[in-house]
């Protein structure tokens, strides 16, 4: 989440019916952001040591979300947020909790429901820099770690607790101690992620955990059937803040295509890397294999190219996108688990390697770049089975790509033989690894195996000696 030089905006009055309650058909009031240049931070009503944390991190002016939603969440109303990726979402829905929290400061005070580990991550980072002032204590709840340093963040009293559903409900469950009880807020972030998910039913059994008497924001890229199935089970009459209505990306990304022959598609990649060399740069594939084997490949061909899919460890994960941050021109060869919700803001770049099948991702996954105002592009691969997937994305978000114009048939051809080495030198690479990962366990197993044989032989000898015992005490 970034907040810099997006265009502002005011929110106007809710709209009611005739007999003052929400519209029927929204089950809400709806906000539509109208643009204020003059709106601030100070302005919505936020007190001054949240204003000087805004400005501490560079956020020169409020985004359309968080202006829209910041003050009916002051007035203590149900929020639901839909905003476009890159919106500036997480501010929008901490900076009124801050300010709740900084008038009646109390332990387990709000609880933030994320999709992912990394937006959880993202959040808790996002919660503790803006209220750096006010001294808020945040504890994350992800899954892929141990629970016990987790129980013991727990057991000092934080403020936040930004978490995954499933891990959550396991430390409800077994956490002595713990309960949310006392909650005041819950926030759903990334919803529409959240039911895709099929967290649902965790959900569900959440909800009947936390009180009733409470304040909900729910935040989502898209209204779905599930999203709004929830926002009526567990949203009172909420505000609804519309910034974005429809599936479409930012009028400052430059959105191309590439048509190539499936038979070239890495030299293809090569080449456009070639084109964007020292820009900041996420390649999107499909498959977990594809994104080990292409970075196999890229680094055999010099490209700092960096790998982040589920198939890797927690602590790894997040050492990727912390280099990717940090070292300029670096690759991020990623599967759709980066395509939402992570804070990125400098990339420059995003090329689609693989399509996606929903053209839904395709709007999340570009939205990588582009952010808060500032220029960026998107290059996509397309083979001959790709068309009907490329047309589909176009219908989605009402435009036409433009054809790429830095690349030719016989720049990709001289590239295919060097490529083709690398990608060969990668498969082997990955065979390699696959074999010590079986080794690996194998020994493993072994090793459990002759502890289960140690402790068979020392029962046996115990019952040998059993009969020699009851003799010898019978003696005595």
């Amino acid at each position: 989440m970034s907040s810099s030089e997006a265009s502002s905006s005011r929110a106007p009055s809710p709209v009611t019916s005739q007999n003052g309650t929400a519209d029927a058909q929204a089950d809400s009031a709806t906000i539509a952001p109208v643009a204020d240049p003059n709106v601030t931070f100070s302005s919505l009503g936020l007190i001054e040591p949240l204003v000087d944390a805004c400005k501490q991190l560079n956020f020169k002016r409020p985004t359309p979300i968080q202006a829209a939603a910041i003050p009916p969440a002051l007035e203590g109303k149900d929020i639901i947020g839909l905003a476009e990726t890159g919106s500036g979402k997480t501010a929008a829905f901490a900076l009124p909790i801050l300010q709740k929290l900084w008038h009646d400061p109390k332990p387990f005070f709000c609880v933030v429901l994320a999709p992912t580990r990394e937006l959880a991550y993202q959040i808790s980072q996002q919660f503790e820099a803006l209220g750096s002032t006010i001294g808020v204590r945040c504890a994350v709840l992800i899954g892929g770690v141990k629970m016990v340093p987790q129980a013991v963040a727990l057991s000092k009293r934080p403020h936040i607790v930004v978490a995954t559903p499933g891990r959550l409900q396991d430390h409800l469950e077994n956490t002595k101690g713990f309960s949310l009880r006392g909650l005041k807020y819950l926030v759903m972030d990334e919803a529409d992620r959240l039911l895709d998910l099929d967290f649902g039913p965790i959900i569900d059994t959440l909800l009947k955990a936390i009180p009733r008497q409470r304040n909900t924001m729910l935040f989502s890229a898209t209204m779905t059937t599930k999203v709004a199935k929830l926002q009526r089970t567990s949203l009172r009459n909420p505000v609804k803040v519309e910034v974005s209505s429809k599936y479409q990306t930012v009028s400052t990304l430059l959105q191309t295509y590439v048509l190539t022959p499936a038979a070239v598609k890495e030299p293809q990649l090569v080449h456009l890397l070639t084109t964007v060399s020292g820009l900041s740069t996420i390649v999107f594939v499909r498959t977990i294999h594809d994104a080990t084997k292409l970075t196999l490949a890229l680094r055999n061909l010099g490209f700092p190219a960096i790998p982040l899919h589920g198939d890797i460890s927690q602590d790894k994960r997040l050492g990727a996108i912390s280099r990717f941050k940090a070292e300029p021109g670096a690759i991020l060869v990623a599967t759709d688990v980066a395509s939402r919700g992570l804070d990125m803001p400098k990339v420059d770049a995003v090329i689609n390697y693989d399509l996606p099948t929903n053209s839904k991702d395709y709007i999340h996954r570009v939205g990588r770049t582009a952010r808060a105002g500032r220029a960026g592009k998107a290059i996509s691969i397309v083979t001959q089975y790709d068309v009907e997937l490329l047309q589909r994305i176009e219908h989605v978000i009402g435009k036409k790509l433009e054809a790429y114009g830095e690349t030719t048939r016989e720049e990709v051809e001289m590239l295919r033989e060097r490529v083709g080495e690398a990608v060969r030198a990668a498969t082997i690479q990955m065979k390699e690894q696959e074999g010590k990962r079986t080794q690996g366990g194998r020994g493993r197993k072994r090793q459990r195996e002759g502890k289960r044989e140690q402790l068979d032989r020392d029962d046996d000898e115990v019952e040998a000696g059993m009969p020699r015992l009851k003799k010898a005490r019978a003696r005595r």
